[in-house]
């Protein structure tokens, strides 16, 4: 492809890092739905790609007392694995909603996250599942483990140096009384969110135990809003309750005006997904 120095395709983390840390501006190539259309535009000149693809060890979910998913699986491979629905059900929520038939094919979990996207359907459901991602260094050594929460920088920007890789991501199961639910709002079908929202609930008939609460496409990066957890968490989720939960979801944001929505537009939309996820939750219209 022109635009690209070299492509180099390692079969191991370790070849990956290594081939990574021989050419200075190379990037990590894994679905390539983002990166590849920036080469193809003229807009990302990467001097090498080191694909993922065939790190067998990044693909994959497995299930124990946490799930662990490759950071290599395609979104379609993560949602054909039975448990994944079961146990995590908000993540699987989110996945579904993503593009057409043929990204989710593509897709990866790791890139979905890595790319730093404000709209990336995953991150909220995993902000509010407390997910944790594993990260190998060329540089620094071994295998460290980095909150989701503290992940992202900026858009497009994480803590990630150049010669660091996401291998994978651990999340552990929420309790069986918490529930959850994922929304999206879309301009058309099949295109990048508007404005997404996460809500994660431990429910005592109407009282909030624990609350977790997650936006995407209305901030610079994907975030909490623990202003809205700390709203709802102890409280019995009245009418009023909900209602003020949503107007500070909605003043707590910080979307862009662009030409597929404007700010003030994205600000309604979070605070209706909002209320209507913890009315949802408490209608028990939720895994």
């Amino acid at each position: 492809m022109r635009g690209i120095g070299a492509y180099l395709r390692p079969r191991s983390v370790e070849e990956a890092l290594d081939a990574k840390a021989s050419i200075d501006g190379s990037r990590w190539l894994a679905g390539g739905t983002d990166l590849l259309i920036g080469v193809k535009d003229g807009k990302e000149r990467p001097a090498a790609l080191v694909s993922l693809r065939s790190v067998t060890e990044m693909r994959g979910v497995w299930h124990d007392g946490s799930v662990r998913i490759g950071a290599g699986t395609p979104i379609a491979d993560c949602l054909e694995d039975p448990r994944l629905a079961v146990r995590l059900p908000v993540l699987a929520q989110a996945m579904t909603t993503m593009g057409s038939v043929q990204i989710r094919n593509a897709a990866t979990i790791g890139g979905n996250l890595c790319t730093a996207s404000p709209c990336a359907d995953t991150a909220p459901p995993l902000l509010v599942l407390g997910a944790r991602l594993v990260v190998r260094s060329a540089t620094a050594g071994g295998t460290r483990e980095i909150a989701l929460d503290e992940f992202f920088r900026g858009p497009r920007r994480t803590v990630l140096g150049p010669h660091d890789v996401v291998t994978g991501i651990v999340i552990d199961p929420p309790a069986a009384s918490v529930r959850g639910v994922f929304l999206k709002k879309t301009r058309v079908q099949m295109d990048l969110s508007l404005a997404s929202v996460a809500v994660l609930l431990d429910l005592d008939g109407d009282r909030c135990r624990k609350a977790r609460v997650a936006v995407g496409s209305v901030a610079p990066t994907p975030r909490r809003l623990l202003e809205v957890e700390r709203v709802l968490e102890g409280e019995q989720l009245s009418r009023e309750v909900v209602a003020h939960a949503a107007q500070i979801a909605r003043d707590a944001v910080a979307p862009i005006c662009d030409l597929r929505a404007g700010d003030e537009y994205r600000r309604h939309v979070t605070g209706v997904f909002v209320r209507r996820a913890i009315e949802m939750l408490l209608a028990g219209r939720c895994s």
